[in-house]
């Protein structure tokens, strides 16, 4: 009965959504949300599948300490916060997960490279952009965030 209710909330949140209001901007994070989350977290994945590879040419050079930790924690984060993204769950939260991860990507490049080497950083710079929007305009409203948020409003309410 629940699941019900919450299906013809849901539906009636989105159909009054897009009756009632301007939808482009909520539609463009929707269209980054899903294209960033989609895009960055084959990245996640390919860590995963050889952990200690990524341990020794990315987190050793930084002498960062524990590197197969650090390792998987910058892998699940990619993973993990594309999903949350992709999905707008806890979105601003998934968001800074891959911003935190990329901006340490981003000092290795800067570090191995000798300098701002713009071949390396473009592709990087353009993920922690997308990630860092994201973070500060939240998802939009075609996301479980809002449903959730305009649920519990209602319930208040009653």
């Amino acid at each position: 009965m629940l699941l019900v209710y919450i299906y013809f909330r849901f539906k009636y949140i989105v159909l009054s959504t897009i009756l009632t209001k301007s939808f482009s901007k909520d539609t463009a994070l929707l269209l980054l949300r899903v294209i960033t989350g989609v895009v960055l977290i084959h990245h996640g994945f390919e860590k995963t599948a050889n952990i200690q590879n990524f341990a020794d040419a990315f987190v050793k050079p930084l002498h960062l300490p524990f590197p197969i930790f650090l390792s998987y924690v910058a892998a699940y984060s990619e993973i993990g916060g594309s999903w949350l993204m992709i999905i707008g769950l806890a979105t601003r939260f998934g968001a800074l997960s891959i911003v935190g991860t990329i901006s340490v990507a981003i000092y290795h490049g800067i570090v191995t490279s000798g300098g701002f080497n713009i071949y390396i950083l473009e592709l990087l710079l353009l993920y922690f952009a997308a990630a860092g929007c994201i973070t500060l305009t939240g998802p939009g409203v075609f996301s479980l965030d809002e449903v959730i948020i305009r649920i519990l409003k209602s319930e208040s309410e009653e």
